[in-house]
Order: C-alpha cells, then sequence, then structure tokens
C-alpha cells in the first residue's frame, strides 16, 4: 500500500538515501552505496515514479545527463545522439534524440526516463511505477523491454499498484506492510486475492457499498466546447448537484485540458460554459474561484 517503504527502500538501493541499519550484498559481497554515481557504477539504474528530466534539454542530452562521452574536453554530441538512438529504437519510440523533452507528451518523457536507465547497461533496473503515465501500448512495449532484459540476465525490481501487472510480469512477489517484509510468494503463488491479504494483513471481504441517490439540477455544463488541444472537437456535458462523474481516457485524450478550460487557466476556443445555468466566461482562475469552482 501507499506508505509501506517500497519507494524509501528502492532510493537506499539506488545509492538516493542512506541506510540506517543493517548490510547491502551484492553478488554475495557486501557494498556501501553513499551516492548514485556508486550506484550507478555497481551497475543499479532507478526509474523514478516522477519525472526525474530537465525539460528544456533534448532528449538524448537526458539520456546521457553527467555520463556524456567528450573528447578533449568537448561534448560529443554525435556518440550522444547515435547511442541514445539505439536506446530509444529498443522501446519502440519514434522520436529524435534532437527533439526538446518539453515538446512531448508525458508518456512519452516517461519512456526517455526509461531509456535513460537502460542507457546505462544496468544489471540491476528498479522500476517504480513506470507505467502511471503510459497508454496501453506504451505499456505492452515496456514489458517486452522487461522480458528482453529478464533474457539477457538483467535482474528487475519492479513496484506497482496494478496488481495485474505484477501477475503478468513477475517471478516472484515480495511484499511490503509498514515498512516490513510481509511475505513472498512464487510464481505459482501469485493471485489478486493473495497479494491483498499480504498488503493488508486479512481478508478483504467487505466492501464500500454502493446507495442511490437522486442528483440535484446542473451545476456545471459545457456546450459545444472547444479545448485548444482538440480543436473542431466539441464536448457536451452537465454535472449536477451532489454528483460525482468519472473524466476517463488515454493518455493524450484530452482530459487535463478539459481541466484547464474549466478552470480558466487556458481560454476555450469556442462553445460556452455555463455555471447554475447562467453563462460564465473565466478568463483566469481567480474568475473560476470566485464562481466555486475549484482544482485539486
Amino acid at each position: 500500500e501507499n506508505g509501506a517503504g517500497k519507494s524509501t527502500l528502492m532510493k537506499i538501493l539506488a545509492g538516493i538515501l542512506p541506510l540506517d541499519s543493517g548490510e547491502l550484498f551484492l553478488d554475495a559481497q557486501p557494498v556501501r552505496l553513499d551516492s548514485v554515481r556508486t550506484a550507478v557504477a555497481r551497475g543499479i539504474a532507478l526509474i523514478h515514479q516522477e519525472l526525474n528530466l530537465a525539460d528544456n534539454l533534448d532528449v538524448g542530452a537526458n539520456i546521457f545527463l553527467g555520463r556524456e562521452p567528450h573528447r578533449l574536453g568537448i561534448l560529443d554530441r554525435r556518440t550522444i545522439y547515435r547511442q541514445a538512438a539505439a536506446v530509444l529504437g529498443m522501446l519502440g519510440l519514434d522520436v529524435s534524440p534532437m527533439t526538446i523533452l518539453e515538446t512531448l507528451p508525458i508518456g512519452k518523457q516517461q519512456l526517455v526516463e526509461i531509456a535513460k536507465a537502460l542507457s546505462v547497461n544496468a544489471r540491476l533496473l528498479i522500476m517504480d511505477e513506470p507505467t502511471s503515465s503510459l497508454s496501453a501500448k506504451e505499456t505492452e512495449t515496456l514489458f517486452r523491454v522487461v522480458r528482453e532484459l529478464r533474457g539477457r540476465g538483467v535482474s528487475v525490481i519492479y513496484i506497482s499498484h496494478r496488481l495485474g501487472e505484477v501477475q503478468e510480469l513477475a517471478d516472484r512477489v515480495v511484499v511490503l506492510r509498514d515498512g516490513e517484509n510481509a511475505g513472498e510468494l512464487q510464481r505459482g503463488e501469485l493471485g489478486h486475492d493473495r497479494m491483498v491479504r499480504l498488503m493488508v494483513g486479512r481478508d478483504i471481504s467487505q466492501f464500500y457499498g454502493r446507495r442511490a441517490h437522486g442528483a440535484g439540477p446542473p451545476v456545471l455544463e459545457a456546450v459545444g466546447l472547444e479545448t485548444p488541444a482538440h480543436a473542431g472537437h466539441r464536448l457536451n456535458f452537465a454535472i449536477r448537484a451532489g454528483e460525482l462523474v468519472g473524466l476517463a481516457g488515454l493518455v493524450g485524450a484530452g482530459r487535463t485540458e478539459l481541466l484547464r478550460v474549466l478552470f480558466g487557466v487556458d481560454p476555450a476556443l469556442g462553445g460556452e460554459l455555463r455555471i447554475d445555468s447562467r453563462p460564465v466566461a473565466f478568463r483566469s482562475p481567480a474568475d473560476a474561484i470566485r464562481a466555486g469552482v475549484a482544482l485539486v
């Protein structure tokens, strides 16, 4: 579960955080990983849950940041772009290494983060929720790469809240609960209920019960609304008082862009917004806040 200690433990293995006690062994020998550089030199690479990239640099520069090949003190950009292209090809990412990172959608930026770790030629690759920003197709590509790495003898620690992914990929599962080892499952023992039982410490037999209730009048209405992300596509929907509406879509479908328009961050290209059946024009988030709209 959240707070069980997974990411903290992985940061210790990657040399980001010091351990308080105990020992780490690599190839049956005790090691002291006192920095990220030390961990990388030992063949340990961590793909962070949060993007750890410089969006003002190009893709190739991000992949080799801090490890740039050079000649006579001058960056060897030709080598950077050639090697970066090879790693991007492994991930099926059809992007030029010379592309500025901030121009890429978040899913492709996540793949650049993964390419950065693969470029180290790691013996131990730690993936901390790597699919959180990926589309279904990008996730399939990542799974293929993980299996290829395993076939080449690379060890992979794969952290995910998506238990279906764990079942599909893992040879073995270790579950943490409250910072302690709660149990271990071998490949033949993997199952959703077994993993959940180890995560929470008991069988989950009671779930939230739905109770029907009547929704009130429309609070927010979008009529022919066009967002800058998808010009020409008109959106029509209404949200009623006491109603909880889910907004779903793949990466790049325009969910975040829609919310930015609803909150006055970006102007709509067309259409109309209504609050309590009255037309409104949000020129800024301050206008939205005064109308009772909040964005978390």
